[in-house]
């Protein structure tokens, strides 16, 4: 028994303690993923207002993601340099000017401020989490919460859709839509000063650098020391590809769908918290894969390859209306599955201390896809390509599944390496 499992034991964190401050990560994450989508779901109001097309409001999706991503790669260094919980307010507070900015735009102009305070609060989300969650939960529970994040981000994206439509469609107004989301980011930001002492991760430990051990005697590295690890860009690579099916998912699966099979935009409006709720139960039983399966990339494998399948039969457009919807939602459970597991490899790969930088670095991954397939797609639209909306997103899951395979290999790899070297 190690020194640290031995600390562990005597020392047992509360179970109350640790579900607070996953909840409250949950939360914070949740709201950062639903403004992703403060736009998208708004983009027919758009239209019908402002006359814009599917590629300039793929625009909209870019700069967001272009500031984000930007932004997370940087604010991973100022996470471990002045804290997460600070950070995290302000991410916040940007969510709520965002909200603001998008429902007193009076133009394209407004609407891209709108995205670029959104994307600035999205920004340093990623290391803000993983920094609280990898300091402030116990070893033995950080699994689960991955799960939980996980599952939070999609709930994040499928309320959102709903939220946004709905409170369009019943007010009339799709500024009044805006306005609520940025009320929405001031309640959570309230909950978040409230309970600050949970999410403070100046009083948590890193869990895997014990007192005393290799981790406190090892010799500091290079701030940037990290960048050579060969798994942290092939992460990256799998956040790259798996985020351009997503992007085509979240901003054109709807329209595509009212297009191909002739369905109402208020039913094909559903594909994405369909797609989102799917995600969160495969992430939920990744959370109990995550500590159980030793070579977690082939299930991985295999799942996306089935979501790739699935999104292939809807771009045919063989199926009846309604059942297109269904399997269209259940693709989303394969991505899901993936996500705890995910997670969980790249807090092996970053050093003790690095946490905010490595996930910074890997997240800006799915910043960059969500940039380039917006746009991307967007054109696909409005060249009356729908069923490429589809194809597009099967192919990039597969793309994504060869970079999970190299990763799992790294990873055995490394493991093995010790087994080889004499005694």
């Amino acid at each position: 028994m190690t020194a640290s499992s031995s600390s562990t034991l005597a020392n047992p964190v509360p179970l109350r303690q640790d579900a607070r401050t996953i909840g409250l990560i949950g939360l914070a994450h949740g709201s950062s993923h639903f403004f992703h989508m403060l736009l998208p779901p708004l983009f027919p109001w758009l239209i019908g207002e402002f006359g814009f097309s599917y590629s300039e409001l793929g625009l909209l999706v870019s700069v967001f993601f272009v500031i984000s991503g930007v932004g997370q790669a940087l604010s991973g260094f100022i996470v471990d340099r002045v804290g997460a919980r600070p950070v995290m307010f302000f991410a916040l507070s940007s969510f709520a000017a965002a909200g603001l900015a998008a429902g007193t735009a009076q133009g394209y102009t407004g609407l891209l401020l709108a995205a670029a305070l959104a994307g600035l609060g999205n920004a340093p989300f990623h290391p803000v989490d993983f920094t609280i969650l990898n300091k402030r939960v116990s070893p033995q529970r950080l699994g689960h919460g991955f799960s939980v994040h996980g599952i939070s981000g999609n709930l994040g994206w499928a309320t959102a859709p709903v939220f946004m439509a709905g409170i369009a469609t019943a007010t009339g107004s799709w500024r009044t839509a805006c306005l609520c989301g940025g009320l929405l980011a001031l309640v959570v930001l309230a909950i978040m000063v409230w309970n600050r002492d949970a999410i403070d991760d100046r009083q948590g430990s890193w869990a895997h650098q014990a007192k005393g051990g290799a981790g406190a005697a090892a010799k500091p590295e290079h701030p940037m020391a990290f960048l050579k690890l060969p798994s942290v860009w092939l992460c990256f690579s799998f956040f790259f590809w798996s985020t351009c099916a997503l992007s085509a998912i979240q901003s054109f699966a709807s329209p595509a769908l009212q297009s191909m099979y002739g369905l109402p935009l208020s039913i094909t409006a559903m594909v994405v918290t369909g797609y989102m709720l799917c995600g969160a139960a495969g992430m939920l039983v990744g959370g109990f894969l995550v500590g159980r399966v030793q070579r977690l990339e082939k299930i991985i494998s295999v799942c996306l390859l089935g979501s790739a399948a699935l999104l292939v039969v809807v771009g045919l457009g063989l199926l009846p209306g309604m059942a297109a919807v269904v399997v269209a939602s259940v693709a989303g459970l394969g991505t899901g599955l993936a996500g705890p597991s995910r997670d969980m490899l790249i807090k092996r790969a970053a050093p003790p201390g690095a946490t905010g930088r490595v996930y910074g670095t890997v997240y800006s991954g799915l910043d960059l896809g969500f940039c380039l397939a917006a746009p991307a797609f967007g054109a696909m639209l409005d060249h009356g390509m729908t069923s490429g909306i589809f194809y597009g997103s099967a192919f990039t899951l597969a793309l994504s599944v060869v970079s999970a395979a190299l990763v799992g290999v790294g990873v055995a790899a490394r493991a093995a390496r010790p087994l080889a070297t004499p005694a």
